[in-house]
């Protein structure tokens, strides 16, 4: 009955739920004897036949820090995919004061049911009020990037955000993200996007502004005054099913605006850029 109980929540159960389950106390202290439940958090276990995981350390994490707790910052900015890199120690908004070992939490009351979200079995603020979070501790480049993904894995848009904003004017860095989800701070957020940038300048052709918001979307490359749009094609972005939907949308918008419109891609940047520099100067003459 444990062993199933916990495989529905990354072997992670509390103290709460097996007394609700029927195991007494006493059960209780003889498996942690014995191995067969090890000690997370205070009244927080895992199942000792379960090997721990980043969702075990953070569900975990969340249930030490009681009801309404959501994983939050930079922890749940990891585990929705807008940061990279090493998983960073968990980090729980919680309604209430808590202490708990390994665990920042902070206190913040109250929270709505706009604010949290399930995601991977953990609750986890979502996605827009993630990236309110950062926003007082990432860099502008870093902040977009995470933008960015938050578009692309969740079809977050900035109208999303700013209801977040809304809810929470005092937010620290609510300036600097609203500068980036208007397109104010200029940030190039791939390798694709600097080399393309790159070959702009050797060629002494006009820099666009870049990750702008045009027609109510997102787009790399715009040059407002010459009527050009342009999108930069890497695979890791444009792979999915929903990038390609998305992709054929930009390309309406920027039709229905006037734009001309060209995709370029890894290949058209950085292996061999003749034909790209050759359609953009005629483009931009």
């Amino acid at each position: 009955m444990i062993g199933a109980m916990a495989s529905r929540a990354h072997g992670v159960v509390t103290r709460a739920q097996l007394v609700e389950a029927g195991v007494t106390p006493a059960e209780v202290r003889r498996r942690l004897g014995s191995g067969r439940l090890l000690r997370v958090h205070k009244g927080v276990y895992r199942v000792g036949h379960r090997a721990p995981s980043v969702e075990a350390t953070y569900l975990a994490a969340v249930w030490a820090c009681g009801e309404r707790a959501l994983l939050s910052g930079p922890a749940a900015a990891h585990l929705l995919g807008l940061l990279k890199g090493a998983p960073p120690a968990p980090q729980v908004t919680a309604p209430t004061e808590r202490v708990v070992a390994g665990v920042e939490v902070r206190r913040c009351r109250p929270l709505g049911d706009a604010d949290g979200i399930g995601w991977r079995g953990v609750p986890t603020t979502s996605v827009p009020r993630t990236l309110v979070d950062l926003a007082a501790t990432l860099s502008a480049d870093t902040l977009a990037r995470a933008c960015h993904e938050a578009g692309v894995l969740h079809r977050t848009t900035p109208r999303q955000v700013d209801a977040v904003l809304a809810r929470r004017p005092a937010s620290p860095g609510r300036a600097k993200l609203r500068a980036v989800l208007r397109g104010e701070t200029k940030v190039t957020l791939s390798v694709l996007e600097r080399r393309f940038l790159a070959r702009l300048r050797d060629a002494s052709l006009p820099l666009p502004q870049t990750n702008r918001p045009a027609g109510g979307r997102r787009v790399d490359c715009c040059w407002p005054e010459q009527r050009l749009t342009v999108e930069l094609d890497s695979y890791r972005f444009h792979s999915s099913r929903h990038a390609w939907e998305q992709d054929r949308r930009r390309e309406r918008e920027a039709r229905a605006r006037g734009d001309e419109f060209r995709r370029f891609t890894y290949a058209d940047a950085v292996e061999d850029p003749t034909y790209m520099l050759a359609q953009l100067r005629a483009l931009l003459a």
